[in-house]
């Protein structure tokens, strides 16, 4: 096994830097939501239905997920930096494709191509893993997921202005650019960090089957769809309950949508400091019953009607927390059930994370009408968060009899 160099800044025979890590996390999650204050223009623009235009989120979650599956096992054979390359270039491109569509069947192509970004997120925690051993995972992780939270925060209240200045297109624009931007970093700093890749996809695809079969894989897996869960349902119903409910415009509406990105940030820097001492499985069952708990009150802001749009957007602080708690902590679990799988790992739980989450944002958009107010989606949120707190706990019962504790 041959071990890895320090950490030197923009030094391509070095491992990255967190910084480099947080930027293609960040990146990888921006094309997620930087748009989706504008989706009542788009589908004036597109001439489409609002769940037409809703599938451009939807679609691409799945997208993504297949996407996962091929990329990080392609990373554990070839290398995390050439597949991070390819899949910039191949973003940037589509990017600037999206934003010069005039039909909407060509947007959805060249949308559908920027799932390529998705790598960011497989390459980070891969990477992350490759560097640091499991309890120092999770702290380094909590890092890297505090950082990438400004992306997601950020880019719906950007993206708001963006439209209402220069129109919807300008979103996509923007994602060019940071593409570029992202580009250069990654060539001068991300350095090879699978210095033990596999000999073949043979060989690789012999060792699946010690991952898949695992219970602990699927219970931290499902752990993480279920509480990531919580946030694309928030995702596929609150751009519609913003304007129809509590009349926001896009700019408004992409403010409110940031609360829940900070509390992910705030989440985050608590892991990345106190991950070490407090340890995986308390900081995922805190997790959980915050996400839970926090949540928990909008049911009663709902049925008094309240008014102002704080009623239901404040609460949705404690999807964030929650989730900056649990995530870098099961992903930490996850990635350590087969080291040497990586990639693999971190893109076959990203995919069914994706999956989940693309699944629970349709249902939450589905069942949201005009009459009938914000309970569909408060009920989805709630339940996925019920559901990460059952599978953590079986989680943790299956890793204290491995591990003989």
């Amino acid at each position: 096994m041959q071990s890895l160099p320090p950490v030197q800044y923009f030094n391509r025979q070095s491992p990255p830097h967190v910084t480099t890590l947080v930027l293609i996390a960040g990146s990888a999650a921006i094309p997620i939501n930087i748009f989706l204050a504008s989706l009542p223009e788009m589908a004036i623009f597109y001439d489409q239905p609002y769940a037409i235009m809703q599938f451009t989120l939807t679609g691409y979650l799945a997208l993504t997920a297949l996407t996962q599956l091929i990329l990080g096992p392609i990373s554990d054979h070839v290398g995390r930096r050439p597949v991070m390359i390819a899949s910039l270039l191949v973003f940037i491109v589509a990017a600037f494709g999206a934003a010069m569509s005039t039909q909407f069947e060509v947007f959805m192509f060249f949308r559908c191509l920027q799932a390529a970004i998705v790598s960011g997120f497989v390459i980070s925690r891969a990477a992350v893993r490759d560097m640091v051993a499991r309890e120092k995972a999770a702290s380094l992780l909590g890092y890297v997921a505090m950082g990438m939270a400004l992306a997601p925060m950020l880019a719906p209240p950007v993206g708001g202005a963006l439209a209402d200045l220069f129109g919807w297109q300008s979103n996509f624009y923007a994602m060019f650019i940071v593409g570029l931007i992202v580009l250069v970093v990654v060539f001068f700093d991300l350095g090879e960090t699978n210095v033990n890749k596999s000999e073949s996809f043979t060989e690789q695809f012999k060792a699946y089957p010690d991952l898949i079969t695992s219970r602990r894989f699927w219970g931290y897996s499902l752990t993480l769809v279920f509480s990531v869960g919580t946030f694309f349902a928030y995702l596929g119903g609150a751009p519609f309950v913003g304007n129809q409910f509590f009349n926001l415009n896009a700019s408004q509406v992409g403010l409110y949508l940031a609360i829940t990105p900070l509390g992910y940030m705030i989440g985050a820097g608590f892991s990345g400091r106190y991950s070490d001492r407090i340890g995986l499985y308390r900081m995922i069952m805190f997790g959980t019953t915050i996400t839970l708990l926090g949540m928990a009150p909008t049911l009663l802001a709902a049925w008094l009607e309240v008014a102002h749009p704080l009623g239901f957007f404040a609460f949705t602080f404690f999807i964030g927390f929650g989730n900056g708690l649990v995530l870098p902590s099961a992903n930490a679990g996850m990635l350590d059930v087969k080291p040497e799988l990586a990639g693999s790992a971190a893109g076959l739980g990203g995919a069914l994370t994706t999956m989940g989450g693309a699944a629970l944002s349709a249902i939450s958009a589905f069942f949201l009408s005009e009459t009938s107010g914000s309970f569909p989606l408060i009920a989805c949120i709630l339940l996925s968060s019920l559901l990460s707190m059952l599978c953590a706990l079986y989680t943790i019962a299956v890793e204290k009899q491995v591990r003989g504790e």
